[in-house]
């Protein structure tokens, strides 16, 4: 049972703290993501701050524990965000060695789903 929670909590901090990390940029609109999402990816400039809210919003939703349903919505569209990510990159340069960091954000956020239910049912 305290394991449980354990890895829960670690997958969803390393999870949320990695969507977080990553969507302050796009708010931001740095020069770097602009480049990077405009650029390379080809997504108007309008979208950068919206998704980067968005994921903002998710990973806080998950990181709050009695947002039940809005979590099950948080966990959904950040899964969305990362599959899109990936499938991005992939048409656009194929497959790269370094999207082996997401993958594992991928896998935290999905063990951090499928522990979120155990560890409401503790309670």
């Amino acid at each position: 049972m305290k394991k449980t929670k354990l890895i829960y909590w670690i997958t969803t901090i390393l999870f949320s703290g990695f969507m977080i990390f990553s969507a302050i940029p796009n708010i931001m609109l740095n020069a770097e993501s602009k480049q990077f999402l405009t650029g390379y990816l080809g997504y108007p400039e309008y979208f950068i701050p919206f998704i980067g809210v968005a994921k903002l919003l998710g990973s806080l939703a998950i990181l709050v524990p009695s947002f039940k349903k809005i979590k099950e919505w948080a966990y959904a569209g950040l899964a969305f965000d990362l599959i899109g990510a990936m499938y991005s990159v992939i048409k656009v340069g194929g497959i790269d060695p370094g999207m082996s960091i997401m993958l594992l954000v991928f896998a935290a956020g999905i063990t951090s789903y499928l522990l979120n239910e155990k560890v409401n049912n503790l309670k």
